[in-house]
């Protein structure tokens, strides 16, 4: 009867947990959860709306990579056809994946918001030279989203809203820059809304009986703007 026994728990749980509704386990990789807005994923070398590549080749990103993963080099901009708005533009833009340790600092160095962290995180290689990107593979489409490499397991509509444009924060958390818009324009997303703070309380569910709302006890709303995390 032992071995009985244990069916009998494991199919009373199967069947609280269907009547329920919960989903206790994620039929990985057909199914997966969404994912934090602030994920460090592989990252996105970005575009204006207009289709100009942000990044002047300054080599900012590369000069405080802890984990030496950047190869930048700059060019002139040729006049009859410049690649970015500036005098120079990233000619060379590589990053070795086999360093990165997708800490950030490059994101928070770039002082034209051209390289960003993804969400997309699930890549493997079968050989060394796929886990250094070029440039080719970094830079965005003409869509404005990230340029889907065969070795990358994401299927379709995870590219969509994958920028990840928040800027990082203080161990703290607090986030200094929250509810003003510092960024630019970016191909096929626009302007961005401003960001709610990471350390804002969550909404609490308003109670059932008027006598108990939050004007009754004198509390203000937490209104944050028409912000919000994307």
């Amino acid at each position: 009867m032992g071995l009985l026994d244990g069916f009998a728990v494991t199919f009373g749980k199967l069947n609280k947990a269907s009547e329920s509704g919960r989903v206790v386990t994620v039929p990985y990789p057909d199914a997966k959860r969404p994912k934090a807005d602030r994920l460090h994923g592989r990252h996105v070398l970005n575009r204006y709306e207009d289709g100009m590549e942000k990044c002047i080749g300054c080599e900012l990103c590369a000069g405080v990579c802890p984990a030496r993963c950047i190869y930048v080099r700059g060019a002139d901009n040729p006049e009859d056809d410049p690649v970015s708005p500036g005098e120079r533009y990233g000619y060379i833009y590589e990053i070795n994946y086999l360093r990165c340790i997708h800490c950030d600092l490059c994101v928070e160095a770039c002082p034209t918001e051209a390289i960003t962290e993804s969400k997309l995180f699930e890549f493997s290689f079968t050989n060394r030279a796929d886990a250094i990107y070029t440039k080719d593979e970094l830079v965005v489409g003409d869509d404005g989203k990230p340029r889907h490499l065969p070795w990358e397991d994401w299927r379709d509509g995870e590219d969509a809203m994958t920028s990840a444009w928040m800027r990082a924060t203080a161990p703290g958390g607090d986030a200094d820059y929250e509810g003003r818009v510092a960024w630019s324009g970016e191909l096929g997303y626009g302007i961005r809304a401003p960001e709610l703070g990471q350390s804002a309380p969550d909404p609490e569910p308003e109670p059932a009986d008027d006598a108990h709302s939050h004007d009754a006890h004198g509390h203000d709303a937490h209104g944050h703007g028409d912000g919000g995390h994307h």
